[in-house]
C-alpha cells in the first residue's frame, strides 16, 4: 500500500550542502581559542551567509510564544456563556411582555427573578436551572449553554470534539459517555498490567473515530491523551481564582448531567497516575484584561497550551545546551507546525551540515575523546588563507608579478642550446625559428634537428630552513593579534607544505618560555595569561633547527609586539623581569649573532606603535643586517609570506643587496597559490 503526504524536503534541485564556508568559520574560531566542538556549535548557531542558524530559529520560536500569550485571554468560554445567557434572558423578557394571557402575579414574579440574577454567569446558570422558560428561543439558548459546556470540556481532552458534537443528539452524547467508560476501563486495566494488545485493538475498532492522532498502541494513546490533559490542567492553573471557580460551577451543567464531569475526572486521575512526568502543575501568564486580546474557549485554550509546550520543547532542542545534544534532536514536524515548512527546511539543512562536518573527514575524535580538525581541514583552511594573502599582495603598488613561470625554477628570460641532461622547458618559438633558418640554406633538410632545440633558462631554487618565531605572550591576545598570528603561521605552513616541499619550516612559539609546535598545536593554542617574552629561548630553538639543515639557507622570521622580558638560564629555569633586564637583552642578542654566523637572513615583524620597541628592534636588525617590517595585524600574513618569497633580487653573494633582501638564493618562487 502506498502512502502520500505533502512534500516537505525543501528545494529538490538545491545544490548539496557546502561545508567550505563552515570550515572557514570554524577554523577562525579555533584559532581564536575555541575548541573545534564549540566552534562548530557556534557556526550552527550563527548560520551562514544564506543559511539561517539555530539562534534565528530560536528567536522565531520565542516570538511565536510571546505572540500566543499576548494575543489571547482565557475568558472565551465564560464570554460565550454570558452571551447565551443574555440572549435567553432577553428573549424571555420579550415573551413575558407579549403574553397577555399570563397571570399578572406570575409575570411579576418571573420578571423579578430575571431582574435579580447574580452577576456571576455560573451562579446565574445555576439559579435558572429549574426555571420554566416561556420562550422557545430562550429555552434553546439556555440549552445551548449546557451543550457548549459539554463540548468544551470534551474538547479539552479530545481535539476536535467541540465541532464534532455541534448539534449532537442524545444518541451522540450516549456514545461519548460509552467511549469514556470504555477508555477508563482500558486505562485502569493497563495500570494493573492486565491489558493485552487485543484490548487496545478492540477499543480502537469501536471508538477510533474520536482519535485523529491514530495511535498504534496503548502507549501512543496514553501519550496523546496525557499531553492534552496536562495542557488542560495548565490552562486551569493559568486562570484566576474567580475564573476557575466559575468554570467549576458551570461544569456541573455540562449536557445537563454530572455524569460527564465524573467520567472526565476519572480520566484525568488515570492519566496523571500513568504519566506523572507530564507538566501538570505549570501555568502561563496570558493577556487577560487587555481588550485587544482574543478570548479562548476551553478546547482552543488547551490547544494553545499544547502549542506553548511544543514551543518550549523546541526552544530546548534548539538551545543544544544539554549533554549529548545533536541537531537530530530537533523535532522537524513540531517546527513545521509552529513556524511553517520553511523553518523546518532550514533546520534540516543545519542537520545535514552537522552530519557532513562529522562525516567529511574534516573533524575527528582524538584519543582523549575531544573533537579536532583533521590535517585535511587544516590544509583547506590554509589554502583559503593563502588566497587571502595573495589578494592582499597583488593589490600592493610595485609588487612583482607572481604568475607561474616554470616547473624547474623561474624563467630568467634567456635561452640557450639544449645539452644532454637538460630538464629545462623547451623554448618552442626559438626552436622553430632555428629550424626555419637552417632550412632556408638547405631546403631538403629535416624539419627539426636536435641542434635546433633551445631551452628556457631558469633560476636555481635553493632549499631553505625557515624558523618562524611567533610571540605567544598575553599582550598578543589582549591587543587582538592572536588570530592574525595563527593565520600567518598556517598560511606559511600551507605554502611551504604544498608548493615548496624542499624547504623545512619550524614553528616556534615564545611567551614566558619557548617551544616548537606542530601547526595543529599552534592553531588550537589558547591565549595565555602568563607574562613574559622569551626571545632568547626562541632563538636557541631556531639555531638548533638551522644546524639540523646545514645545506639549507637559514631564514629567521620573528613576529613580536614586545621587548624580551625573560630568558632561559643554564639550570633550565626561566628568569623574568620587567622592565627588561640587561642579561635578558644580552642573551637574546648573543643568540641573534649566532643565527647570523649560521648565515640566517633575519626579518623582524613589529606589531604595535611603541617607540621604545621600534628603537630596540631597529637596532637588533641593523646588528645582523636584517630588516624590520611593521605591518597592520590584517596584513601580517601577506608581509611574512612576501618576505619568505623574496620581493627583490639580491647580490651575487647570495646574501642580498641590503637589509631584508634574500637575494638569488631564494629565487622567484613562482605561482604559489591555487
Amino acid at each position: 500500500m502506498s502512502r502520500y503526504r505533502r512534500y516537505d524536503g525543501g528545494d529538490p534541485l538545491a545544490p548539496p550542502v557546502d561545508i567550505a564556508e563552515a570550515l572557514d568559520a570554524i577554523g577562525q574560531d579555533v584559532m581564536a581559542g575555541y575548541s573545534p566542538e564549540r566552534a562548530m556549535r557556534e557556526f550552527l548557531r550563527r548560520g551562514g551567509q544564506d543559511q539561517s542558524g539555530l539562534d534565528d530559529l530560536a528567536r522565531r520560536v520565542a516570538e511565536r510564544r510571546r505572540d500566543l500569550l499576548q494575543r489571547h485571554n482565557l475568558d472565551g468560554t465564560l464570554e460565550e456563556v454570558r452571551e447565551l445567557l443574555d440572549k435567553a434572558v432577553l428573549e424571555e423578557r420579550k415573551q413575558l411582555a407579549r403574553d397577555a394571557m399570563m397571570d399578572d402575579g406570575d409575570r411579576a414574579f418571573r420578571e423579578l427573578r430575571l431582574q435579580n440574577l447574580p452577576d456571576s454567569p455560573a451562579a446565574a446558570v445555576t439559579e435558572l436551572g429549574d426555571y420554566d422558560w416561556q420562550s422557545r428561543e430562550a429555552r434553546e439558548a439556555f440549552e445551548q449553554i449546557k451543550d457548549l459546556l459539554g463540548r468544551e470540556l470534551l474538547d479539552q481532552r479530545f481535539a476536535g470534539m467541540k465541532q464534532a458534537l455541534e448539534n449532537a443528539t442524545d444518541e451522540d452524547r450516549q456514545a461519548i459517555n460509552e467511549m469514556l467508560g470504555d477508555l477508563n476501563e482500558l486505562l485502569e486495566k493497563h495500570a494493573r498490567g492486565e491489558d493485552t494488545p487485543e484490548d487496545f485493538d478492540e477499543f480502537m475498532a469501536k471508538h477510533g473515530q474520536h482519535f485523529p492522532e491514530n495511535p498504534q498502541d496503548i502507549d501512543e494513546l496514553l501519550d496523546a491523551l496525557a499531553q492534552r490533559s496536562a495542557a488542560a490542567q495548565r490552562m486551569l492553573n493559568s486562570m484566576s481564582a474567580e475564573q476557575r471557580a466559575e468554570l467549576m460551577q458551570l461544569s456541573a451543567q455540562a449536557f445537563g448531567s454530572p455524569a460527564l464531569m465524573e467520567q472526565l475526572d476519572r480520566l484525568d486521575a488515570n492519566l496523571m497516575s500513568l504519566r506523572p512526568g507530564e507538566d501538570w502543575g505549570g501555568s502561563e501568564q496570558f493577556g487577560d484584561g487587555d481588550p485587544s486580546t482574543t478570548g479562548l474557549g476551553l478546547g482552543d485554550g488547551t490547544g494553545v497550551l499544547q502549542d506553548l509546550a511544543d514551543l518550549d520543547a523546541l526552544a530546548d532542542q534548539l538551545s543544544q545546551g544539554y549533554g549529548g545534544a545533536r541537531l537530530d534532536d530537533v523535532d522537524l514536524d513540531k517546527l513545521a507546525r509552529q513556524l511553517g515548512s520553511e523553518a523546518a527546511v532550514d533546520a534540516r539543512k543545519l542537520q545535514e551540515l552537522e552530519k557532513a562536518l562529522r562525516e567529511s573527514g574534516a573533524m575527528e575524535r582524538g584519543f582523549d575523546g575531544e573533537l579536532r580538525l583533521t590535517p585535511k581541514a587544516m590544509r583547506q583552511l590554509g589554502r583559503a588563507l593563502l588566497r587571502d594573502v595573495a589578494q592582499r599582495m597583488s593589490g600592493r603598488q610595485g609588487q612583482r608579478d607572481v604568475r607561474q613561470a616554470g616547473a624547474a625554477g623561474d624563467l630568467s628570460g634567456a635561452t640557450r642550446a639544449w645539452e644532454f641532461g637538460d630538464t629545462e622547458p623547451w623554448d618552442l618559438p626559438r626552436t622553430m625559428l632555428n629550424g626555419v633558418l637552417r632550412r632556408a640554406g638547405d631546403p631538403g633538410g629535416r624539419l627539426l634537428s636536435i641542434d635546433d632545440v633551445e631551452v628556457a633558462e631558469t633560476e636555481a631554487r635553493t632549499q631553505a630552513a625557515v624558523a618562524l618565531c611567533v610571540d605567544t605572550s598575553f599582550s598578543m591576545a589582549m591587543d587582538g593579534r592572536w588570530v592574525p598570528m595563527k593565520q600567518t603561521a598556517l598560511a606559511l605552513h600551507t605554502l611551504i607544505g604544498s608548493r615548496f616541499r624542499g624547504d623545512s619550516l619550524e614553528l616556534i612559539g615564545f611567551g614566558r618560555h619557548a617551544q616548537t609546535m606542530r601547526i595543529e598545536e599552534l592553531t588550537a593554542l589558547d591565549a595565555r595569561w602568563a607574562k613574559g617574552t622569551n626571545l632568547h629561548h626562541a632563538l636557541l630553538l631556531a639555531n638548533r633547527h638551522f644546524r639540523k639543515h646545514p645545506n639549507a639557507q637559514p631564514v629567521l622570521l620573528i613576529v613580536t609586539d614586545g621587548e624580551p622580558t625573560s630568558h632561559l638560564e643554564s639550570s633550565g629555569d626561566v628568569f623574568f623581569s620587567y622592565p627588561p633586564h640587561p642579561t635578558t637583552i644580552a642573551l637574546a642578542v648573543r643568540e641573534l649573532d649566532n643565527a647570523r654566523r649560521l648565515g640566517a637572513q633575519t626579518t623582524f615583524f613589529r606589531l604595535g606603535d611603541d617607540p621604545g620597541l621600534a628603537r630596540f628592534i631597529e637596532s637588533m636588525a641593523r646588528r645582523v643586517e636584517g630588516s624590520v617590517i611593521a605591518p597592520e595585524s590584517d596584513d601580517l600574513g601577506a608581509a611574512v609570506v612576501g618576505s619568505y618569497l623574496g620581493s627583490r633580487r639580491g647580490g651575487a653573494d647570495g646574501r642580498g643587496s641590503g637589509p631584508g633582501t634574500y637575494g638569488d638564493w631564494f629565487g622567484s618562487r613562482g605561482f604559489w597559490v591555487g
